[in-house]
């Protein structure tokens, strides 16, 4: 484990290959679990005001969902999250063509609608980051449905704090992320 500014973070960012494989897991993330995407306090204000924008990229189960139990949810743990639909996909997914689920709020960003790219928990992905008040741990979350990207990230050599570099500066700032390169060099030595 590694300390930077109050975070505590595991040597899985550093030890781990990820690369997400959208080919292979089409995108299973969004519907497998059981509860929706965890959501920031400060987050249920965005998803109010940006709503109506992504509205037209919500499937009608999903908009059915949001409207029977809100833009947001408290879980059976108590924990903030996106609603689901019939407790299993996300009410803000949507699918391609392809049969890939991809986020609704993503897709509306995408195109310009909104300057918010989803929720951060989502973004962070296979990360996770849990407050305990005067620190925050940053800890990986294995889950067997991300074998593919296991695999893509070690066939690329891309170590898991390389591929979630944008959405770990989204979170902690630029400062924060220089400090895991410097940690990341000497951890290689």
């Amino acid at each position: 484990m590694f300390q930077v500014g109050k975070t505590i973070i595991t040597e899985d960012l550093f030890e781990k290959d990820f690369v997400c494989n959208l080919n292979a897991c089409k995108g299973i993330c969004c519907v497998e679990g059981d509860s929706g995407a965890p959501l920031l306090e400060e987050e249920k204000t965005i998803l109010e005001a940006i709503y109506d924008k992504v509205l037209p990229y919500l499937t009608d189960a999903g908009k059915q969902a949001i409207e029977a139990q809100g833009k947001y949810v408290i879980d059976k743990q108590g924990e903030l999250t996106t609603p689901l639909i019939n407790d299993k996909e996300c009410a803000y997914v949507t699918q391609d063509e392809n049969g890939t689920y991809l986020c609704g709020i993503e897709k509306a960003y995408l195109d310009k609608k909104i300057d918010w790219q989803k929720p951060i928990s989502c973004h962070l992905y296979p990360v996770r980051v849990k407050d305990f008040g005067e620190f925050q741990s940053v800890n990986y979350d294995r889950w067997d449905i991300c074998a593919d990207a296991c695999t893509l990230g070690k066939q690329l050599q891309v170590p898991l704090f390389k591929f979630l570099k944008e959405p770990l500066i989204r979170k902690f700032g630029v400062d924060w992320y220089q400090e895991i390169e410097i940690i990341a060099k000497e951890y290689y030595k």
